[in-house]
């Protein structure tokens, strides 16, 4: 086998690699169409959203759906920025703080020896078992016990406990060799340093995924303005979104408004994953170090 067929990435065209976009393009197509669908949605006129049999593309793209859903938004009592501002101001501190825990407690899970270890990291093996609504009874007790309803930090405090991101952070953190860690020590480094320093350069790709998987969870949720926010200034974008289209989906308008409001939840989404797809890329590929 000649050392041209065994590159993975060639740098020029060969015929070898036809198979492969044969089967890659269509595919690439065919994962594209639920992102062209929900613009495609959000810029149809009323008369297409309502068309029968409809359409996938739109015919006569408009941005009345938008002028609408700001239109709507303005005649509500608290400005639709200061909804923004606190889904903004939730998500970033929610994902920095998440990696924080995230990353400490599987270095400690991984390379420190304390008794429970293993038990601690089966019962977060245990909770990837339990979808949200099956804890959220738990969860508000939990919530409620601690004084935290209609306080802002309600937002954030549940959903530190990631234990997706845990296991996967506690996985790549194993494959760094003990021996990098005790040369560290050897030097003088200590739990700080060596975490700051050597561990968390090396599980970059695992803390992108993770950030992105933290993204997508607080951008998108409604469940803590809905069950334990009372004072509207601290609800978020998204639930404010969800309500304003869904006090006016009696309407016809309402469903223009609704897939403008999708697509503005969307984009957010879209844009970081294209940030970080790198990084998500090399979870895959390089999960392992020689």
């Amino acid at each position: 086998m000649s050392l041209k067929t065994m590159q993975v990435s060639p740098k020029k065209f060969d015929k070898s690699q036809i198979k492969f976009y044969v089967i890659l393009i269509p595919m690439a197509f065919f994962m594209l169409l639920p992102v062209v669908y929900i613009f495609s949605q959000a810029l149809k006129p009323l008369d297409e959203l309502f068309l029968f049999p409809p359409r996938f593309l739109v015919q006569k793209p408009t941005l009345k759906n938008f002028t609408d859903l700001f239109r709507a938004a303005s005649g509500t009592g608290v400005p639709m920025t200061r909804y923004l501002f606190n889904s903004v101001i939730i998500t970033v501190v929610s994902i920095v703080v998440t990696l924080v825990i995230t990353t400490s407690t599987g270095y400690a899970l991984s390379k420190k020896s304390f008794k429970g270890k293993k038990l601690l990291f089966s019962i977060n093996q245990m909770a990837l078992m339990f979808v949200a609504i099956a804890v959220l009874i738990p969860r508000y007790l939990v919530i409620d016990t601690l004084g935290l309803n209609d306080n802002f930090f309600v937002h954030i405090v549940p959903y530190l406990a990631m234990p997706v991101g845990l296991f996967l952070v506690k996985q790549f953190i194993d494959q760094v060799p003990d021996e990098l860690i005790e040369a560290a020590k050897i030097d003088g480094a200590n739990d700080f340093h060596i975490l700051f320093k050597i561990i968390i350069p090396l599980i970059t790709p695992a803390l992108a995924t993770v950030a992105i998987l933290t993204f997508q969870m607080i951008w998108n949720s409604t469940e803590s303005s809905n069950l334990y926010i009372i004072t509207e200034t601290k609800k978020t974008f998204s639930f404010y979104l969800t309500t304003l289209t869904s006090n006016q989906v009696v309407s016809i308008a309402g469903a223009g408004m609704a897939a403008a409001a999708s697509l503005i939840m969307f984009v957010p989404n879209l844009a970081i994953f294209i940030i970080m797809q790198g990084k998500v890329m090399d979870t895959m590929s390089h999960s392992g170090i020689k």
